[in-house]
């Protein structure tokens, strides 16, 4: 246990070296007190980030209670070498909570655990067309990035989970890890080459997929993995954290939600489901 948190801190310095504090604007969208965390709608961060919708942490001394959906903050992005987090909220006034139409969610509804993720296409570092049925017959886990996201906690802790589970399954043909960017306007097969060239040349059973122009195949895959992301055309991107493990056949087999997801929970499960198919 000890070896895995200080692999993953180590991997994480690489992607946020030093702490850096941003001022930001923002409309709270929704409260998550179980997380202490508010989901927020940002203005662009001039320096840092465009205007997206994403969790914040707060310090555990704010009382969240003070403050509800709608409210529009004043307040500072603190950059840790692991997390970030918000600082000295201030209130000042009501904000416009966007609408964002999700429009693939009846068309794609979330699978249940045993279901059958359907085919969809995607392209690789080198521009190939790759269907997911090519690597049928392998268990896979499934993550959601995209490349403009600057959270230590978000997709670039995503990256470096799939990194350590990467490493400890390399010995393994029969298991891949799959890093799927759903920005399908900005992260071109190149870009994701250029951006992860040092990551894929040293996992590679860790591909990067692009959705670059596949609208269509990213909903799909995103929908039924229940993934939701939004904001891609108006460059104002929001979205979940969510990774999938499925099967040789497709079949949904483990789901790992949110910021907080451990990678050896997921090594557990593979390393228990690798048995039972008797590999």
């Amino acid at each position: 246990m000890k070896n895995i948190i200080l692999t993953i801190i180590s991997l994480l310095l690489i992607h946020c070296a030093g702490e850096k504090s941003y001022p930001v604007i923002g409309t709270i969208i929704e409260i998550r007190k179980d997380a202490n965390e508010f989901l927020i709608h940002h203005d662009e961060i001039p320096g840092f980030m465009m205007a997206m919708t994403m969790p914040f942490k707060l310090k555990d001394s704010l009382d969240i209670n003070n403050f509800v959906v709608g409210d529009s903050l004043h307040f500072r992005l603190i950059m840790g070498k692991e997390k970030a987090f918000a600082s000295n909220l201030k209130l000042v006034g009501k904000g416009t909570i966007p609408n964002h139409d999700d429009m693939w969610e009846d068309e794609y509804s979330p699978l249940s655990i045993g279901q059958l993720l359907s085919d969809a296409t995607l392209l690789d570092t080198d521009s190939n067309l790759v269907s997911l049925s090519q690597s049928d017959g392998k268990f896979r886990l499934i993550s959601y990035i995209f490349t403009r996201c600057p959270m230590p906690e978000m997709c670039p802790a995503v990256v470096v989970k799939n990194q350590y589970l990467a490493k400890i399954f390399s010995s393994i043909p029969e298991v891949e890890f799959h890093l799927v960017s759903f920005d399908y306007v900005y992260d071109t097969p190149s870009l994701l080459k250029q951006n992860y060239s040092s990551i894929i040349d040293s996992y590679p059973n860790l591909k990067f997929y692009s959705s670059y122009q596949q609208l269509n195949d990213i909903f799909k895959l995103a929908g039924e993995s229940a993934v939701s992301f939004w904001g891609i055309d108006e460059n104002d991107i929001g979205h979940s954290l969510r990774s999938v493990l499925i099967g040789p056949e497709r079949r949904l087999l483990k789901a790992y939600e949110g910021l907080d997801w451990r990678p050896e929970l997921a090594e557990k499960d593979l390393k228990n489901i690798l048995k039972t198919y008797s590999y």
